[in-house]
């Protein structure tokens, strides 16, 4: 069943609201915080959670939902690193390419053969369950940032 115009128009909004909290985060680390990983195990820096959101949006919005092919290394995505400017611009990015990708979830999944997901079930997917696994990861992993970067920037002034 393909998803609803209020569905994918609800999706874009809070996407959209989150990826503002995901800029806010990046405002407040610069090209050392934002590699930074907390001195705890599994933890992964801001930088590599942005690449890993982007490459999660991609493999769900963009090669999944749209039938794109859309490249994708889980693996090295909690690995990489860059600048707080390249950060930015994946950001900028996924508010391009999000637009495009969701309003195909209204005419059904193109490629249910996509590969880039540890997840069996991606293939039997609903549009709806993919728009909301898309809203869960993105702003699961942005509240990661946000503690991420209180933690490697020791930031007093942001109470738990």
């Amino acid at each position: 069943m393909p998803a609803s115009e209020g569905q994918i128009a609800a999706f874009l909004s809070v996407a959209a609201e989150t990826l503002d909290t995901v800029d806010r985060v990046l405002g407040d680390c610069d090209d050392t915080t934002v590699n930074a990983v907390p001195p705890v195990p599994g933890v992964n820096s801001v930088f590599a959670l942005v690449t890993h959101v982007a490459g999660a949006l991609g493999y769900w919005g963009g090669s999944l939902l749209a039938g794109e092919d859309i490249p994708r290394d889980r693996a090295s995505e909690f690995h990489a690193t860059g600048t707080v400017d390249e950060a930015h611009a994946i950001v900028a990015r996924l508010r391009v390419d999000l637009p495009r990708w969701d309003p195909v979830a209204a005419n059904g999944i193109r490629n249910p053969e996509a590969t880039g997901t540890t997840r069996r079930n991606a293939a039997t997917a609903t549009p709806e369950w993919v728009l909301t696994h898309m809203l869960r990861e993105l702003t699961q992993h942005t509240g990661h940032m946000e503690i991420c970067r209180d933690v490697v920037a020791r930031r007093a002034d942001r109470p738990c």
